[in-house]
């Protein structure tokens, strides 16, 4: 396997064995994707809207982090909460909050200083208000993937900041297929997925599944 995949699989597989074992959040994570799948398309044709959007979905995403995933000991991979705060690839549960400062003071920026310093025309109405927020919240998104791809190859080195950011592009398809039946699940009740565990458990005899790094 190339090192390219082998990296990709990793992280992929630490994001999900560490911060998504809630149904909960897995659920709103296939919501957050399928809306990110829509934030891709209008890219193309309405960059602000586009910017609205991808906070909707990224709002979703870190509903399911924040309140429904476990924040202590972590029984099923026997780690402490901090280590793995300590070896998250990408944005970990500090980094967030920094983000979503960032993000909801646009609105406020905007707000005392309508035209962005001379970016923006003065707003008519209340719409040119909105689209210039949306358009400053997709340069904070795209801003925020840049600044921590270019911190890991600085902490790490270049592929491993290369990967993350195409991990991070294709987390919306790759959650579409991980997450489908997670709803389902969780009208059955199962608020874990058990079958973390059961993978967890099974890396101990197979090097098929890769380890944290």
């Amino acid at each position: 396997m190339s090192r390219f995949s082998e990296t990709l699989r990793s992280q992929r597989w630490d994001d999900y064995r560490y911060y998504h074992q809630s149904r909960i959040n897995q659920t709103l994570h296939l919501i957050s994707a399928i809306i990110f799948l829509g934030c891709y398309v209008l890219l193309s044709t309405d960059a602000a809207l586009a910017g609205l959007v991808g906070w909707l979905a990224m709002l979703t995403r870190q509903t399911g982090h924040f309140f429904f995933e476990p924040n202590g000991y972590d029984d099923v991979n026997e780690v402490t909460n901090e280590y793995k705060e300590a070896v998250k690839v990408g944005y970990n549960q500090q980094r967030k909050i920094v983000l979503l400062v960032v993000w909801g003071l646009a609105p406020l920026t905007l707000f005392v200083f309508p035209t962005l310093f001379g970016v923006f025309a003065p707003p008519t109405d209340r719409l040119d208000f909105i689209r210039h927020v949306g358009a400053v919240w997709l340069v904070i998104g795209i801003g925020g993937g840049l600044f921590r791809m270019i911190q890991l190859f600085i902490v790490r080195d270049v592929p491993t900041g290369l990967i993350w950011g195409w991990k991070v592009l294709t987390d919306p398809f790759h959650n579409v297929a991980l997450y489908y039946k997670s709803p389902l699940a969780l009208l059955r009740g199962e608020l874990i997925d058990a079958s973390i565990a059961d993978a967890h458990w099974g890396e101990k005899d197979s090097e098929e599944v890769p380890r944290a790094t």
